[in-house]
């Protein structure tokens, strides 16, 4: 195995908080390593940002443009940027084991700054696992990378994405079918003492009012308060049915994008066992971080959505708060000069959770998604059902791992990224006990999939 030394902290993730970060470590004269594992820089927001022409600017938007500006400093000699590379490992030495171009190498540091970003949530209904559906991040993944366009497709779910994205395939020339939203009046009144507070990022609601302008002036056909949602087919997506008031519906695509929100990335921050604690507001895990993005464990730090979602433009800011506090603890620069710059970007990070506590509550997910029912699949990589789950737990499993050694549920290639957050809802909800009590999958390395050869790299360098 290659030993990588000598760096002052470890960037994990190639996203806005981690290339604002090591932008940051640039200036004062850090040494650092970024590591990714995608084949260029950007996260999920700026994906391919390095390869996008005056066409995909358009139909992606000024906010995608925007990302330029934070890949800039990657050609410097004091960053070493691998793109490609998957994390495997990580140690609270600090040690980050990686594997590149099929062989095995370890990087050590000061500090780590996990900067992994967010995953969509899991949206568990019928048929969710048929060819043709997919997660509305998809989309964008299909459009920013591969310049493809999906035509009649279905956007259904709830929250701001699901706007972005169908004003993208506006602008492309290719509209959806239809949105089918599962937010209700109930959701908006509920959010509604959130609202004075949220004005403070008035902007944003701006923005969400003019996409909804745009799909509306576009002709896309918007149902709102949809229930009991299926998707039908046999081998393929075929159609999709759902209930308003008590009134079916039914729409025929093979295009289908589910959504219903996005949720940290934790899968390296539970390896570290770093200590983590449910937000009842976004329905997940978050690890637990003080305001600088310092975790339960002094060397590691966890910035942007890996440590709560706030989107795109918070994640820089809290890549540079975490950037700024390592860099004082390894004295590039002193406190005060930490504090200047430091303390109005909380002050900023704050103003935007504000916004963010009502952008959760009117479009919080339906029951169904936390806790699907009967034959559902919940883990896709091993086809294991929610009724497969509740007998678990009627055979005594009272946490997640009981689940996973009774059923197999977790121990896909996934390793339970995507199912985790459901199996605790699940079994939080069965128990009559809180999702902190439930808690989630022990995770061990290596948290992505290794090959012998790969693996025999360690002795062979």
């Amino acid at each position: 195995m290659k030993l990588l030394d000598n760096f002052d902290f470890i960037i994990i993730g190639a996203g806005p908080s981690g290339l604002a970060a090591a932008s940051v470590a640039l200036k004062y004269g850090a040494k650092v390593i970024l590591l990714d594992e995608q084949p260029s820089p950007g996260g999920q927001i700026y994906r391919n940002i390095t390869n996008s022409d005056r066409t995909m600017d358009t139909i992606i938007g000024i906010d995608y443009v925007y990302g330029r500006k934070l890949v800039k400093d990657l050609d410097s000699k004091n960053i070493q940027y691998y793109s490609n590379a998957t994390v495997i490992d990580v140690d609270s030495e600090p040690h980050v084991t990686f594997k590149y171009k099929d062989k095995l190498y370890q990087a050590r540091g000061e500090h780590v700054l996990l900067a992994t970003g967010a995953i969509e949530r899991s949206v568990p209904i019928q048929g969710w696992t048929l060819s043709g559906v997919m997660t509305v991040g998809a989309v964008q993944i299909l459009i920013k990378s591969g310049q493809i366009i999906p035509r009649n497709a279905v956007l259904v779910g709830s929250g701001p994405l699901l706007y972005l994205v169908a004003t993208q395939l506006i602008a492309s020339g290719s509209p959806p079918k239809a949105l089918i939203e599962t937010q209700t009046y109930g959701n908006f009144f509920a959010a509604l003492p959130y609202l004075f507070r949220a004005l403070m990022s008035w902007k944003e609601i701006i923005k969400g009012i003019g996409f909804i302008a745009k799909i509306r002036q576009s002709g896309v056909k918007r149902y709102t308060a949809a229930k009991d949602i299926k998707i039908k087919g046999n081998s393929i997506a075929e159609k999709i049915v759902f209930s308003i008031k008590g009134v079916q519906h039914e729409i025929r695509s093979n295009t289908i994008f589910l959504h219903q929100g996005v949720i940290p990335s934790i899968q390296i921050s539970q390896l570290l066992k770093i200590k983590h604690q449910w937000n009842y507001e976004q329905h997940c895990f978050n690890p637990v971080v003080d305001k600088y993005g310092e975790s339960s464990i002094k060397s590691i730090c966890i910035a942007g959505d890996g440590a709560n979602i706030l989107g795109a433009k918070m994640a820089e800011i809290s890549g540079k708060i975490s950037a700024l506090h390592i860099l004082e603890k390894l004295g590039h620069i002193n406190q005060t000069t930490k504090d200047s710059i430091v303390n109005p970007l909380i002050k900023k990070r704050y103003r935007e959770t504000l916004f963010r506590s009502f952008i959760d509550v009117l479009y919080k997910p339906p029951v169904d998604v936390f806790n699907p029912i009967n034959e559902t699949i919940v883990c896709r990589c091993e086809e294991v059902t929610a009724a497969e789950i509740h007998d678990c737990v009627s055979l005594g499993c009272i946490d997640p791992d009981y689940v996973k050694t009774f059923s197999r549920c977790g121990m896909g290639s996934c390793q339970g990224r995507y199912c985790g957050t459901i199996v605790t809802n699940i079994l939080s909800n069965q128990l009559n006990i809180s999702p902190d009590e439930v808690g989630y999958y022990k995770i061990r390395a290596p948290i992505k999939p290794i090959t012998l050869k790969e693996l025999a790299s360690l002795y062979n360098q």
